[in-house]
């Protein structure tokens, strides 16, 4: 499934350096503002110790895990709605992603410009959210101006898009971010429909720095972050870009004896990166034999037939059914045999709703 999350946030708060740390990349990380133009695009694996567990069962002859994508998109600052800072280029990019991760920067350091001359996440945060609203409600009003020639006409679908964009309209009025509003199914219909940039899911990144990683509580800019959030219903996920660049050149032997002396378990990349896959409603499935396991991405919700397609549409053409064990079980019994034996190994049919962790064989016939 071709899903990507933005990397947004003022220059020099680490956007760069933190693609870098998740693509390894070696996108140009400078300390000056704008030295990211075009946006640029990584697929990084999602990190999952679920397919290493079933390949142990299984024993294929390789594993493939599932990727998510990420787009690192150039500095915003004030006045981007109105074309600073070639503001309606970036915007531009933030309309194309499905969620946002919005950087902040929570460290303190004389050596890298701050291009408001000082660090306060909650001000950095408000100045792009502001950008954001802006840039919205001069979409939601030339939207209306056509809407409501419409409506007057008697169009019923259009009176109720007016009713909706008015209701946009006030919030971002008011600034409040379209995803803060209470909508039905339909009205959510109708704001999705026109791609607002204040309607996407977010997620915050709190760039810290690398003596603060064992105990980021210590930060003190962490806590007000986090406490935005939270009003918003966003997470907030602490990282170290810099120390993380540093362990992206890592193998994996070295990455784990490097964590396990900051005293971590995963690292922040990890984190984020399983935050903005979940961000976006998205499980993972997997198949398994003897020549592969894998993982699949799927939007969580999908019928048996949907996530069948996800492999190849003639799979979903011809479902005939799922036979599915979940990875629970299968590590409970030790082996898909086991697991039949122990009536955990089902036969799905075309309504079973795919869970997180489901392991499937399709059979299909075109």
């Amino acid at each position: 499934m071709s899903l990507t999350a933005g990397i947004v946030g003022l220059p020099n708060v680490g956007k760069s350096t933190l693609f870098n740390a998740i693509t390894k990349a070696g996108v140009e990380a400078a300390n000056y503002p704008f030295a990211t133009i075009d946006p640029n695009v990584g697929i990084v694996e999602v990190p999952d110790k679920r397919l290493s567990d079933i390949t142990t069962v299984v024993k294929p002859q390789k594993e493939i895990p599932t990727t998510f994508e990420f787009t690192d998109i150039a500095g915003i600052v004030e006045g981007a709605s109105k074309g600073e800072g070639l503001g309606n280029q970036f915007l531009s990019h933030i309309r194309q992603v499905d969620a946002i991760c919005h950087v902040v920067r929570c460290f303190e350091d004389p050596n890298i410009t701050h291009v408001d001359g000082n660090v306060d996440p909650i001000r950095d945060i408000e100045t792009i959210n502001l950008e954001l609203m802006l840039a919205d409600l001069d979409s939601v009003n030339r939207r209306l101006d056509r809407v409501e020639r419409t409506a007057r006409s008697g169009d019923g679908n259009a009176k109720d898009e007016l009713v909706v964009l008015e209701k946009v309209k006030e919030a971002l009025e008011n600034d409040q971010m379209a995803n803060s509003l209470e909508l039905n199914e339909e009205e959510q219909k109708i704001v999705d429909s026109l791609f607002l940039l204040t309607s996407k899911k977010m997620l915050f990144v709190a760039n810290i720095g690398e003596d603060e990683v064992s105990d980021p509580s210590q930060n003190i800019h962490l806590a007000k972050v986090e406490e935005y959030a939270a009003k918003q219903g966003s997470e907030v996920v602490p990282v170290s870009a810099s120390l993380e660049e540093e362990i992206s050149a890592l193998d994996d032997e070295e990455k784990a004896d490097f964590l396990e002396g900051f005293g971590l378990e995963q690292s922040g990349l990890d984190i984020l990166i399983q935050k903005a896959y979940s961000l976006l409603g998205l499980g993972t499935y997997f198949t398994a034999g003897e020549k592969e396991v894998r993982a699949w991405t799927f939007r969580k919700g999908m019928t048996a037939p949907e996530a069948a397609g996800i492999i190849h549409t003639d799979f979903e053409r011809g479902f005939i059914r799922a036979e599915t064990v979940s990875y629970d079980d299968l590590m409970k019994y030790g082996s898909m045999s086991a697991a039949r034996d122990a009536g955990r190994y089902r036969s799905e049919g075309q309504d079973y709703i795919v869970q997180d962790g489901d392991i499937i064989l399709f059979l299909f016939n075109v």
